[in-house]
This record gives C-alpha cells, sequence and structure tokens, in this order.
C-alpha cells in the first residue's frame, strides 16, 4: 500500500502532480483505508498544514492526517518508514515562525486532534498532571486551576502552544530563573520515534529517549503524553514594570533578583527594551499596564539614550493575605532596586488572568489585522559576558527604531537547565534570552518580511563578527553545517541520537536537520 503514497512524490514537476490530482485523491484514500486509522485523513484542503505563525513561507503537504491517539502516530509514522522517502511533522498550534513543523510532499499530523487526556496523579506525595502533546497549555492551567487549585511551576508568555511543542523546544517564561524551562519540569514522556515504536521514557527508563526528546526539535520521535510536575496554585498576582535608562543598572537588578533564594525574590522577572519615544508601538505607550495610568516622560533622566529599558516582575499572593502584607513585601524588593523614580507601573489580576496576559495582545492583533502578517521572529541566548556589547551594538545601533513589537531580554540561570536534554547553551551560569517578537502591519502598510529577515540577519552577523557567545533559540539554519556550528560539541551526540531512533530521517524534516535517506 506504500505505493501508492511513493508515486506521488517521486518526481519534481508541478504540473504533472497537477494533472495527476484526481488519480492521487483516489490513491490516497486507498493507502489510509489499509491503515485503518482511528483518526482522519484530508488530502484535498491540506492549506492549513502548509502554514505557519512566521508566515514567511508555504509548503503544501500531501496530506493532513488527523490522528486520534498514539496508535494512529505510530501507525503513520511506520508506513512512512516502510517506504522510500516519505517524511512525517507533527504539527502543533502552527506558532513556528520557519516551516519547522512542515513536510514538503510528506505526512503532517495534527496533534490537535489527539483524544484528550487530563489526569491528575499523586506519585510519593508530589502532584502530576498527564496531558496529551496536542493538549494546549491555555487548557492544562484553567483544568489545573480550576478543578484542583494546582497548577504548573513553569510557562511560556503565550500559553496557545501545544505541550509537546514547547517540550521539544525547551519552553521559557519568567519563572525559568527559579524552576528552569518547562523541560526541566516534565518527569515522563510518551513518545513515537521514527521507526514508528511507542515508548514511555523518563530519567530512569529510555532515558536517552527522554533528554533526547526534550528540546530536541522533533528529530527522535513524537511526544504524544507528557507528565508535568504541580505546585498549589497562588490566587492573585501583584503585576509591576519599572523603567530604567541605563542597561548596566537594569542588568545588574535583574541578575540580582534571579540569583536570590526562594522567598527572597518576585515570583516572576523578565524584562523588554524599548525606544525612547512617543511611538505607540515601540516606545513608551508599550510600558503601562493599563489604560489608567500614562507615561510620564517627563521623569526620564535628560542622559538617557535612544532606548529605555523595563524590568517587568511579579508576586503571587493569596486571597486571605491581607493587602498591607502584600504592599509591604513588593516594596521590600522594590526598594533594593535602582530605577527611575516615579517611572512604576503596578497592576492586581488573578494568577489564571496573569498567565493569559498575551492572549488578550492576540485579541488586539487580530482585530487589528496583525496576527495573520508575517511574523519573522528572532530569538537568542546570550552570554552574560557579552550582553552590554550586546545592548550597545544591537539594541542602542541595529535596532534602536524598535522592531514594532516586544524586544524582550532577561537573565536565566544555566544551572535549572538540564544538560543531558538536546537544548544548547551559551557558557556561563548567567545568559540571557533576547526575543524580537515583531508584530509589524502587513506589506505595504508595514515593511516587507524581506526587509525584517534581512535586519535578523544583520543581528546574527553582529553576533558572530564580534565573536559574541550566542545561540539561536527556536534555532533555523538551511544547511547542515549551521546546525553543526550550533550544536558545537554537542553535535556528535545529536546525530548518534538520530541513529538510534530516527535512522531513515523521517520526522521533522521542516527542521532541515537532516535529510530524509532514500531506500528501495
Amino acid at each position: 500500500m506504500i505505493a501508492y503514497l511513493e508515486r506521488l512524490v517521486h518526481g519534481n514537476d508541478v504540473e504533472s502532480r497537477q494533472n495527476d490530482n484526481d488519480e492521487d485523491v483516489v490513491d490516497c484514500t486507498s493507502f489510509f483505508d489499509e491503515l485503518d486509522l482511528q483518526g482522519s485523513i484530508d488530502y484535498v484542503a491540506t492549506g492549513l498544514a502548509g502554514k505557519d505563525f512566521g508566515g514567511l513561507r508555504s509548503i503544501k503537504p500531501l496530506a493532513l492526517i488527523r490522528p486520534a491517539g498514539t496508535d494512529d502516530v505510530a501507525m503513520v509514522v511506520k508506513a512512512a518508514a516502510q517506504s522510500s522517502n516519505l517524511t512525517v511533522a507533527a504539527r502543533g498550534n502552527g506558532h513556528s515562525i520557519n516551516g519547522q513543523a512542515m513536510a514538503d510532499r510528506g505526512l503532517v499530523l495534527d496533534m490537535r486532534s489527539m483524544e484528550d487526556v487530563f489526569e491528575v496523579v499523586v506519585v510519593n506525595g508530589t502532584a502530576y498532571v498527564d496531558v496529551s502533546g496536542g493538549a494546549l497549555w491555555e487548557d492544562v492551567l484553567k483544568r489545573c486551576v480550576s478543578g484542583f487549585r494546582l497548577a504548573p511551576r513553569s510557562w511560556t508568555d503565550y500559553l496557545s502552544l501545544t505541550v509537546g511543542g514547547t517540550l521539544s523546544n525547551a519552553g521559557v517564561s519568567g519563572q525559568a530563573f527559579r524552576y528552569g524551562p518547562q523541560t526541566s519540569n516534565v518527569t515522563e514522556l510518551e513518545v513515537v520515534t521514527g521507526k514508528g515504536e511507542i515508548f514511555v521514557c523518563s530519567e530512569t527508563e529510555n532515558s536517552e529517549l527522554f533528554f533526547g526528546a526534550l528540546g530536541g526539535l522533533g528529530q527522535f520521535g513524537i511526544i504524544t503524553r507528557a507528565r508535568i510536575l504541580l505546585q498549589p496554585a497562588p490566587d492573585m498576582v501583584r503585576w509591576i514594570r519599572v523603567v530604567y535608562s541605563e542597561f548596566e543598572e537594569f542588568t545588574r537588578d535583574a541578575e540580582f533578583l534571579v540569583t536570590q533564594q526562594d522567598g527572597d525574590s518576585f515570583d516572576y522577572v523578565e524584562g523588554f527594551v524599548f525606544v525612547n519615544s512617543d511611538d505607540p508601538a515601540n516606545g513608551w505607550p508599550s510600558v503601562p499596564l493599563d489604560s489608567n495610568h500614562g507615561f510620564d516622560p517627563t521623569r526620564i533622566p535628560k542622559t538617557a539614550g535612544s532606548v529605555l529599558y523595563c524590568l517587568e516582575v511579579a508576586l503571587h499572593y493569596r486571597n486571605t493575605d491581607h493587602p498591607s502584607t502584600v504592599d509591604m513585601d513588593v516594596d521590600g524588593l522594590l526598594g533594593r532596586l535602582g530605577f527611575v523614580e516615579n517611572l512604576k507601573f503596578e497592576l492586581d489580576l488573578s494568577y489564571t488572568e496573569f498567565l493569559l496576559r498575551v492572549k488578550h495582545a492576540e485579541e488586539h492583533a487580530r482585530a487589528h489585522g496583525l496576527w495573520d502578517a508575517p511574523h519573522p521572529w528572532l530569538n537568542l541566548f546570550v552570554s552574560k559576558s557579552d550582553i552590554d556589547e550586546f545592548d550597545r551594538a544591537v539594541f542602542k545601533n541595529i535596532l534602536k527604531g524598535g522592531v514594532g513589537g516586544p524586544m524582550l531580554i532577561y537573565p536565566l540561570l544555566r544551572s535549572m537547565w538540564d544538560t543531558r536534554t538536546s537544548v544548547v547553551l551559551p557558557e556561563g551560569e548567567i545568559f540571557y534570552i533576547v526575543a524580537l517578537l515583531r508584530s509589524n502591519l502587513p506589506y505595504p502598510k508595514g515593511p516587507s518580511p524581506e526587509k525584517l529577515v534581512a535586519q535578523n540577519h544583520e543581528v546574527i552577523q553582529c553576533c558572530i563578527k564580534n565573536g559574541f557567545d550566542f545561540k539561536l533559540y527556536l534555532p533555523h539554519y538551511e544547511i547542515q553545517e549551521g546546525w553543526k556550528r550550533h550544536f558545537g560539541n554537542q553535535w556528535t551526540r545529536f546525530e548518534e541520537r538520530k541513529a538510534n531512533f530516527d535512522p531513515l530521517a523521517i520526522l521533522a524534516p521542516g527542521q532541515k536537520i537532516f535529510s530524509r535517506i532514500y531506500q528501495l
């Protein structure tokens, strides 16, 4: 039955494939009837699987498959493994930037269609939740908090992402300084390898696959279930932003906060760069937390430059905590910081509202036609040793006019990351995440995607030219040599894991790390 699909992907002649379209549909139907999938197959309307949030490319797959469960996923991968050249990509909520979840004339699995898995379990007094790899983090949040008053410890800023998707990268937000990324907060996975085999894995069982899949960019297996560590969920959050005119003072305070013991700091620490102007997207108006409080530029020191810095923090508390106690805790922590006087903004909201804060930004973007525009985002990890020079060369020079959206920057601690996973980091205990989250108007009202991509390349080349110790986060390279430089001395381990778990290079072809091995 594999021959039915093989014939469709041997040639490169587009016109020929179009002429054979009717016959192709019949062949696809016959192929999947033989597979006896419990889910469904869409071999005509595959447009969804050929696009992503980045909006920079469109690659049409042969078929979009909606698996009902893990057995369906394994069945599809096994079938691809028996073919001469089929590939399989797992697609979560389509939030990749550079086509990482696409498969050119391959098979795309819509992981959102997976059967609902949600079970809170207690092992040796510690609570965990078992969820499907296709579950959205926002749904995990709501169900854990509303049903059990529990919550995962580590998050991403945007929660309309799938569990399997973020665990295949890392999963970073303002809690990572304390608990590590999401990959450090999962204790068990169910994974379908590139051989179509199903394994339950953990630190002690099938550990090589467990650590390989975490941060593995989908190269070693498809995550179909995860067991995530939980903790008691707070009721409320005091959300605070304070402004700095000098980068050195900003980084000093940020690093101070992330290196304090639990209980001696805030529960969430992030930061961002903004333009020293009244630009509504890039400047002062982007800082206040609500429309009731404006930004007073007269408070900015005369010595300030073209960009300013905002430290964003949050403190969790209970409904039973007296307001004066919360005020005292917040004031005690802020009193140790050196931000610009009277440039402080704060807001109290529920824990769930705080974690879903970017959802409101999504709604705004959709309403103004920004969500469907291209998003050539760039994410980097930069060593503390180079972050001052990075600020001078990038924020104060290349990006001094902003990027049409947030320019995040905040410190993380290497010791909170498990080096056995596939994620690669800069050297040193403290490094910074830099995220350029462009949200420009569609061209021609906004800059062309090509211009924004070129600016990203300029930033990367600046890092290379200056010898900065950096790594791309959510990386993308067009050729394997770029990937070898990215992984450095971890490339051999990565390559060996690929040979063990996906020897034919069937999985995640959109990452462009390995080429499918053809077989007769």
